[in-house]
């Protein structure tokens, strides 16, 4: 007779990618794009067509700014001075995403422990997460230079998931990136698409394998924890 199906591991903990899920980010990532451009002589491209790229972190805007055939040295020039402009307008536009504090406090009335893990160094990250009040509330962070692997390599989300105390199979991990969703598939976590972060209209999102897509941060809640309720 075959084995009966186990049941699904009851999540107690949500860890959120950064850019794009948690927090929008995109104002400040595309302003720091166009201000860099027209240093170089270039006029503004279309915030949405940069928005797609916010996910890819500093090599994809400096890629959509300045085409992918740059000279490695010409490409690391402009990709530090991308990141010189963005630290100095840290925090001018971004934001939570709408939705995402009520979700964060329903989280944290049920008990259930939230983290970040994401690709952004972490001397972004930190003085990013102190100034809109989030890294005390957090169980953990995790920043793209905290370990020596970085997604979609599973060892952050793993590490994130002992610094909460918790087994990887009780956390769910929400991301919008494809690296996000092979990441969390391969920790053994719980995976979920944020829909309403930066995902490129060439990107297929239905083809990650994700638990579930999400439209809106409360959908999380609805599809993943009932019995929470938001304020």
């Amino acid at each position: 007779m075959p084995e009966p199906c186990k049941p699904e591991a009851i999540l107690r903990g949500v860890l959120f990618d950064l850019d794009g899920t948690l927090l929008d980010t995109a104002p400040d990532m595309a302003g720091a794009l166009t201000a860099l451009r027209a240093e170089e002589g270039l006029p503004p491209l279309p915030f949405e067509q940069m928005r797609g790229h916010v996910s890819h972190g500093s090599k994809g805007l400096v890629d959509i700014g300045f085409g992918t055939a740059l000279a490695p040295e010409r490409f690391a020039a402009l990709r530090q001075r991308f990141l010189d402009i963005y630290a100095a307008s840290l925090c001018q536009g971004t934001r939570l995403f709408p939705g995402m504090d009520a979700l964060l406090r329903a989280l944290e009335s049920a008990g259930i422990v939230w983290g970040i893990v994401t690709n952004k160094p972490g001397y972004l990250t930190d003085p990013l997460l102190h100034t809109l009040g989030l890294g005390a509330r957090s169980c953990c962070v995790v920043s793209g230079d905290t370990l020596a692997q970085r997604k979609p390599h599973p060892a952050p989300l793993l590490h994130a998931a002992t610094l909460c105390g918790l087994a990887p199979g009780d956390c769910l991990y929400i991301g919008d990136a494809e690296r996000d969703i092979a990441a969390g598939r391969a920790a053994g976590m719980r995976t979920a698409i944020a829909r309403w972060g930066y995902i490129d209209a060439a990107d297929r999102p239905q083809t990650w394998g994700a638990d579930a897509a999400l439209e809106a941060p409360a959908d999380t809640l609805s599809r993943f924890f009932p019995d929470a309720r938001t304020a």
